[in-house]
């Protein structure tokens, strides 16, 4: 018998408008017809939840797709299965393309004050393997997780402690499930629909095997397959891998589910039978049957994605691939898209406030040092000679598309300058030189700046060279010591590095309720304040107090961000912080919005010719949700 899908449907990450009625009538997915037939798998029907989520908008414009083929994707590494996780992008909650928070997975949730949250699960929704999804799931990750003391010695993740509460946590039914807290927590929501989320549920039917509380030890070492032996804390972790996705006996609620134990050279991902999504015409999703992730040495993923090799490749390319791939695409058929690459710059300098050289730190913890090194960048010709002319010259700051961008954020002491920056450095007491023309520190060393970094990028190396040039011109000598990702950080953490070379930031496009702490000294990570970030990261176990009142402002700006009980309270804060951030020049930006190579080939569907690409929000491609892409048969 078909079934119909009535009532309320709300379209939770393509359509920014009110919910809409469905009349479905839902249709078996082909690859499944002998399975269902033969008994061994229900009918559509039984599989989807009783209000699936049903999509009617597609980003790419294709329209609703037909069902079958595979997709095939180049990988770089065994450690790539977590890309599925990430493009994937399905989540209790999720961003649109237009950066707004939908339900997901979630039917519902309620928002009170930021204090109080209810979760609402959709009635019928099962796990990849068909086990019901249900508060049992988050009762077990919360009970027998986050609070067991083996599996998470430090306790629930920071983002469910408020001032070092933990969440009240309500299971309601099987369907409902409450979390609460005295002060308001304004990160829970927004935690979720990351592209590396804090998960708050697991499959408990299936873990529950491998965890002492529901399992004698000794059975767990005989049910864990391949041998596995040590404790059963060694054992279950090697299990519980819902974002590494590389457990193929894992069950998933994403759309594909692997199929090939780690590592291997080629993994497969098949469609989940019980996925939540549908489309108008009651096609369960996602429309392709089977993606296909092959690795490939990383300098040879742009040749074979030209060549055809790829369906869909949007990691492993740049700009510098563009022409390449443009020539390769005549003979292979593909077509190479330019979507927008978020990131607050593309290469940014990261002043050491935490140097440990004396001299040095005081320097860099003057401004007008800092805004004198920006003063001296010519963006215009670095954009230019580096970036084809496709990047904007900017701080590193948040880009336009954010709701809350003002142009002071990306041009403030970003113009070019020289004379301006010399008559700072002047300022600071630079003023004595050697027989070359380079500035003299008071010690009087030579005001060489070793600017480190971990990059393998042609065109990070080619910017600063520019950049190195641009600073002899106001008598400072920059030399360049390239070095591997982990001595990198080790450098960076210890005080020993002056001055780094990274991307930018993270959070391009925030909205009013997107976490603001990245601009702040708040975590280790912070490569320009990593001792005072590390300080609150730890709660002042380790690394060291603010000791320099305009970025400790900036602890105070995010405190008033997380109190504030409004849009328009966060919006002033998140104000402050960026004033100040574009003001003190604590990083110091280059270009930004540089274009990211996409190949489709000529059977894909959906995927839309002009997007936005960025680590967080938006998963790379699952913005745009690949559940919805096709092959054209």
């Amino acid at each position: 018998m078909k079934r119909r899908v009535f009532g309320q449907a709300v379209l939770a990450t393509l359509l920014c408008g009110p919910a809409f009625a469905a009349d479905v009538v839902l249709r078996e997915t082909p690859m499944f017809v002998d399975q269902v037939k033969a008994g061994t798998l229900p009918p559509v029907e039984q599989r989807v939840p009783r209000q699936p989520l049903v999509v009617t908008h597609f980003a790419g414009g294709d329209g609703p797709g037909q069902q079958g083929g595979q997709i095939n994707m180049l990988v770089a590494s065994a450690r790539d299965t977590r890309l599925m996780t990430i493009y994937s992008y399905t989540r209790l909650v999720v961003y649109t393309p237009e950066f707004k928070l939908q339900p997901d997975i979630l039917e519902s949730y309620e928002a009170k004050d930021d204090k109080v949250f209810t979760f609402r699960l959709r009635e019928g929704h099962r796990w990849s393997d068909g086990a019901p999804f249900t508060t049992e799931d988050f009762r077990f990750f919360w009970d027998d997780v986050a609070n067991n003391k083996d599996l998470s010695p430090s306790g629930p993740s920071v983002e469910l402690m408020v001032d070092g509460e933990p969440p009240k946590v309500e299971i309601l039914d099987k369907l409902t499930i409450r979390y609460s807290w005295s002060k308001p927590n304004p990160y829970f929501i927004e935690s979720q629909a990351r592209a590396a989320p804090l998960f708050l549920f697991r499959p408990a039917h299936y873990l529950k095997k491998f965890h002492v509380a529901h399992t004698p030890a000794e059975e767990i070492a005989k049910a864990a397959k391949g041998g596995q032996s040590g404790h059963w804390t060694q054992i279950y972790r090697r299990l519980d891998v819902m974002y590494a996705n590389d457990n193929p006996e894992l069950p998933t609620l994403n759309p594909w589910v692997n199929t090939t134990p780690s590592p291997a050279q080629r993994f497969v991902y098949v469609r989940n039978p019980f996925y939540h999504r549908i489309d108008a015409k009651g096609q369960q999703l996602p429309y392709v049957d089977k993606v296909i992730f092959t690795q490939a040495a990383t300098n040879l993923i742009p040749a074979k994605a030209g060549l055809g090799e790829a369906d869909l490749q949007p990691r492993y390319l740049n700009m510098r691939d563009y022409t390449f791939l443009q020539k390769s695409a005549k003979g292979s058929g593909v077509d190479v898209r330019l979507w927008e690459s978020g990131s607050g710059s593309q290469l940014a300098l990261y002043p050491n406030l935490n140097a440990n050289d004396a001299e040095w730190r005081k320097l860099m913890r003057d401004a007008r040092f800092r805004r004198a090194l920006s003063l001296a960048i010519d963006r215009g010709e670095l954009n230019e000679s580096v970036y084809l002319g496709l990047a904007k010259p900017s701080n590193n700051t948040i880009m336009e598309r954010s709701t809350l961008f003002k142009p002071e954020y990306a041009t403030k002491w970003a113009q070019y300058d020289p004379k301006l920056a010399n008559k700072l450095l002047d300022e600071v007491g630079l003023t004595k030189r050697d027989g070359q023309g380079f500035r003299l520190l008071p010690d009087g060393r030579p005001a060489t700046i070793v600017v480190e970094h971990a990059s393998e990028e042609t065109e990070d190396a080619d910017a600063l060279h520019l950049i190195s040039e641009m600073w002899k011109k106001i008598g400072i000598k920059m030399l360049v010591k390239p070095q591997t990702r982990e001595n990198f950080r080790l450098r960076a953490f210890s005080g020993e590095a002056v001055m780094t070379a990274f991307a930018g930031a993270v959070t391009a496009v925030p909205t009013p309720s997107t976490s603001p702490k990245e601009f702040a000294p708040t975590t280790q990570g912070g490569l320009q304040w990593s001792r005072w970030g590390m300080y609150v990261e730890s709660k002042e176990k380790m690394g060291e107090k603010c000791d320099y009142d305009p970025a400790c402002k900036l602890n105070d700006y995010v405190r008033e961000w997380e109190h504030a009980t409004s849009d328009a309270e966060r919006t002033k804060a998140w104000d402050k912080i960026l004033a100040a951030n574009a003001d003190e020049v604590f990083t110091i930006g280059t270009v930004n919005g540089i274009r990211q190579p996409l190949v489709v080939g000529p059977k894909i569907r959906n995927v839309p010719r002009e997007g936005y690409y960025a680590w967080d929000p938006g998963g790379y491609i699952g913005l745009y949700q690949p559940d919805t892409f096709w092959v054209a048969q």
